[in-house]
């Protein structure tokens, strides 16, 4: 079957896999859905929308992509309502993040109507790989790379926009204990660290693998100059909760602007949660884990939404955080998951219907 919905060309695989997927053992990432969406950039324009099979395709090993490394990508959810009703969370806030990594990268921009278009024909084709139930989902990832055939150190002229889907599992997380790093540095000044860009994750893997040798799930990065400000947890943007104030780090060109960090900042004003968005000192920090100030820190993102973290090491010294009842964590993470999944109002226009 090959037809046109919209702008985007569709043709459909003749027999789905749903039926060969376990749906109650989804290791993260690795269960792909029936169906991709794929653009190509040539001659300095958006080719043809389309939606087809979910298959490999095929590069020459010339491509610009593994030389120079022009990809970025977006991480993000749809959700199934128990009336079968699905929908996205701020998909606007994903296209405009994905075009903001791109410009970084000396990409183009792709039409944010267009994207958000692309993100809902698709996931209305792959409603049956989206399970109702809180925390239950289909994983989007939209990603972006340079398929010029250069091996030049120059930026490509052609790209691929792809948009492929993994439904996934509520993701009840214990809380983790982190490292604050003390030499490694996520980004710098000037650099990509607030774009969603390949390589950002890739410079992460080696110091994580070290923190993780020592027993720590994750790393808290510091920033770059003096390694005295915190910034991100690991691949979360990271919060802070000091008495019952919540702060968290200020966007900036290192720091990543986080969907899920700006609705809980958003969620907290809103809620007569005191919330300061400021730079935050290691030493400030392991102070008030000293005097018992220190209540809760924990990082958020698309994946997890909150993952409490329940102790840090900074320089050789270990600091558990306590368990509390009705935490901040607890309660945004709540919150945020009701909006998701239609089980309460949603005041800002956040959740988007699909269908």
């Amino acid at each position: 079957m090959n037809n046109v919905i919209s702008n985007i060309s569709i043709k459909k695989v003749e027999s789905s896999k749903i039926d060969s997927i376990d749906f109650d053992n989804l290791p993260f990432g690795t269960v792909c859905s029936d169906h991709m969406f794929v653009c190509d950039y040539e001659n300095g324009e958006w080719q043809e929308q389309k939606i087809m099979q979910y298959q490999p395709f095929t590069l020459e090993p010339s491509t610009s992509v593994f030389h120079y490394g022009q990809a970025v990508f977006e991480g993000m959810k749809a959700y199934k309502d128990d009336n079968d009703k699905i929908f996205l969370f701020r998909p606007g806030q994903n296209a405009k993040r994905i075009n903001s990594s791109a410009n970084r990268l000396e990409m183009p921009s792709f039409p944010e109507a267009d994207f958000v278009n692309a993100l809902k024909t698709l996931v209305e084709l792959e409603s049956e790989w989206i399970k109702p139930g809180k925390g239950n989902s289909l994983y989007l990832r939209p990603f972006m790379i340079g398929t010029e055939r250069l091996i030049a150190a120059a930026p490509s002229t052609k790209f691929k926009l792809v948009i492929v889907c993994c439904p996934v599992k509520a993701y009840y997380s214990n809380p983790v204990k982190v490292l604050i790093a003390e030499s490694y540095s996520r980004s710098a000044d000037g650099g990509v660290g607030f774009a969603k860009a390949a390589g950002n994750y890739a410079a992460q893997f080696h110091p994580t693998r070290l923190a993780q040798e020592k027993g720590y799930s994750q790393v808290i990065w510091t920033d770059a100059n003096s390694h005295e400000y915190l910034e991100e947890a690991g691949t979360m943007n990271v919060f802070f909760r000091i008495n019952d104030t919540l702060i968290t780090a200020p966007n900036n060109d290192r720091i990543l602007d986080g969907v899920t960090r700006k609705s809980i900042i958003q969620l907290a004003e809103d809620n007569n949660i005191n919330i300061e968005v400021r730079r935050v000192k290691v030493s400030e920090i392991k102070t008030a884990a000293n005097n018992g100030s220190l209540k809760e820190i924990f990082g958020t993102g698309t994946a997890a939404v909150i993952s409490p973290i329940s102790g840090f090491e900074h320089q050789n010294e270990y600091f558990d955080l306590p368990e509390i009842e009705n935490s901040y964590a607890s309660y945004f993470k709540n919150k945020i998951l009701n909006i998701q999944h239609n089980l309460e109002e949603d005041p800002y226009g956040w959740r988007v219907a699909v269908n």
